[in-house]
């Protein structure tokens, strides 16, 4: 569990988190979180006091755990992470949210391709709350701090955990864990609510790689919290991949975020599963 509080944005932000390990300075973290995770139901126990305001004196990634919320930060843009976090407050207080799509730079690259957003699911209440570079810490910090006060979408798609790989600073089970906190984060504040869990898409052109194995891994963890009610996993990745593995420039032109033609993929490989859950009782 995890107490925070935040004094305007430029006060005292104070975090502090509990569990079964100890308490410990925040400078040692990363290394006393190590023991605890051989179970990833254990909680992890830190305290952060006095931290200013100013998100850049926040942990870095790499050393925040995969399961404790913590908000995100742009070196280059302090307040933009926040102010992105207030836009999507607004609209579940403005409109009635029918489905949300819950993810990273991924899910808010759909912003980028209005018309065939608006076609498939604009038109059915569909809302995108995706922000880039957002891990699982950070959509679990977002749903803490008010993302599900003001909405009960029927549908949520949820596409999260590739920015957990970078630097290799989680391991697959952390990861899956963060994943699995933030599925019954929701379901805690809107237990109604549909989870279409879709698996971390695959990045890098070249297959085996080690980060693609590391998917691979998360991946098959993820798929068994499909209880074929509430959440649904889908696995559309092999779509994005040509015969031999490999990632195309037209799917992915930098081998990670989409192209209008990988949004057409997501879109075709997705339908079934996302029309049948909205339909189901």
């Amino acid at each position: 569990m995890m107490r925070i509080k935040t004094i305007g944005l430029s006060g005292v932000l104070a975090i502090t988190f509990l569990g079964s390990c100890g308490t410990f300075p925040a400078s040692t973290a990363s290394k006393k979180s190590n023991s605890c995770q051989q179970d990833h139901h254990t909680p992890v126990r830190t305290e952060v006091k006095n931290i200013s305001g100013d998100p850049a004196n926040l942990p870095p990634a790499q050393k925040q755990d995969p399961t404790i919320p913590i908000p995100g930060y742009f070196p280059k843009y302090p307040q933009a992470w926040l102010n992105f976090h207030k836009k999507h407050l607004q609209q579940t207080r403005k409109n009635k949210i029918n489905i949300a799509f819950l993810g990273d730079s991924i899910t808010q690259g759909w912003g980028k391709h209005k018309k065939l957003w608006q076609k498939e699911y604009g038109s059915r209440g569909a809302v995108n709350f995706g922000i880039g570079g957002d891990r699982t810490q950070q959509i679990l910090w977002r749903i803490d701090h008010g993302l599900f006060d003001h909405m009960r979408p029927q549908l949520v798609v949820l596409n999260i955990g590739v920015n957990n790989l970078w630097r290799g600073s989680s391991s697959p089970v952390r990861i899956t864990a963060g994943i699995e906190k933030i599925v019954d984060a929701i379901h805690t504040r809107s237990p109604q609510t549909k989870i279409l869990l879709l698996g971390i898409f695959p990045t890098g052109k070249r297959p085996n790689t080690p980060i693609r194995k590391r998917i691979h891994a998360i991946n098959s963890l993820v798929a068994k919290l499909d209880n074929g009610k509430t959440i649904r996993f889908l696995d559309i990745g092999s779509q994005f991949l040509e015969a031999d593995g490999k990632i195309s420039k037209s799917v992915m032109p930098d081998y990670l975020h989409l192209s209008r033609k990988g949004y057409q993929i997501w879109v075709t490989s997705m339908h079934n599963s996302f029309t049948q859950m909205l339909i189901e009782n």
